[in-house]
């Protein structure tokens, strides 16, 4: 008798201990909703209100997705994380502050999949890249951050990091030429190779920046079949410390109708082809000994001076 009654005590000592595990799990997919509590588990049923408290409750790897629309918050994330909404408007409504910031390892994946980003004109950066491996942005816009950052900021420090951005579109972000729609900027030994595909990064103040100055290493960005227009200051710039530090290749892609000059190499290497620019205020520009490349098959037009004279020409491979 008195051994059954001391395992009945072990088992009545362990269970609040058993029955305690499950609220400390994490689990690999979880829910938000525009109804839901950041006290509930975050699950289909049970959602949480924000993306900051459901994060908590997700497993390094896992996904967070919306169940309705919703305003559900900014959010720094630390882990690879996916970020996907598909049933209406996940918005992400901030003033002064940044919409994501992305401050993860650099094995870290990130995926930021159909958000509207609205900086209501104070916000800093609509995404804000300090740190990871990959950040993939797709079928999100991102408007309204005027408070001194960009729709996209990408400023890795010391480790290589990659971007992807497809079908999304970047409007009235920035408040000077140096930020804007998509700004890419490394620092120390940090560099960044990017994709930006059926983009529309217009009406910004800077357009896409490539800016190598503070990095030792590299900035490398491709542009696909986006349109870069309508921006206040200059459309598309490569801009590097040392000769070749970074490089634009563009094709198929629309550059028209910036305050600015359409394509800029500032000590920098700049290859396009295959694209239109037209109606902005000068159309190329080549400065500090910068490689500025035609493939011969753009229509290069319109603009107030189009200064074809600074190009060279590449053949078509």
């Amino acid at each position: 008798m008195r051994s059954i009654a001391l395992l009945a005590l072990a088992l009545g000592c362990s269970a609040p201990l058993l029955a305690s595990a499950p609220a400390h799990a994490q689990a690999t997919r979880t829910w938000v909703s525009g109804v839901g509590d950041d006290a509930n588990p975050c699950s289909r049923t049970a959602p949480c209100k924000t993306f900051a408290g459901s994060i908590s409750k997700t497993a390094a790897g896992g996904e967070i997705n919306c169940l309705d629309p919703g305003g559900f918050g900014a959010l720094t994330i630390t882990k690879s994380i996916t970020i996907s909404c598909d049933t209406g408007t996940a918005g992400v409504l901030v003033s002064g502050t940044n919409g994501f910031v992305v401050n993860a390892a650099a094995s870290d994946i990130v995926v930021v999949d159909g958000v509207d980003f609205d900086g209501v004109s104070t916000g800093l950066s609509g995404i804000s890249i300090l740190s990871a491996g990959a950040v993939h942005v797709r079928r999100t816009t991102i408007r309204n951050f005027r408070g001194g950052g960009s729709g996209i900021s990408v400023t890795p420090n010391s480790i290589a990091t990659r971007l992807h951005v497809s079908d999304s579109f970047i409007s009235n972000n920035g408040n000077s030429a140096f930020n804007g729609g998509i700004v890419i900027k490394p620092a120390g030994s940090g560099s960044v190779s990017a994709v930006i595909t059926n983009t529309r990064v217009d009406a910004n103040t800077a357009g896409i920046r490539s800016d190598g100055t503070t990095t030792s290493a590299s900035v490398k960005t491709t542009i696909y079949g986006s349109s870069i227009s309508s921006n206040t200051s200059d459309g598309v710039t490569a801009i590097a410390g040392t000769p070749g530090g970074s490089l634009i290749v563009m094709s198929k892609s629309v550059v028209s109708n910036n305050a600015g000059t359409g394509l800029t190499a500032n000590n920098a290497i700049f290859q396009f082809g295959d694209s239109i620019v037209a109606g902005n205020l000068t159309g190329v520009n080549s400065l500090n000994g910068a490689f500025l490349q035609t493939y011969q098959n753009n229509m290069l037009h319109g603009n107030g001076t189009d200064n074809v004279a600074v190009l060279q020409t590449l053949g078509l491979q």
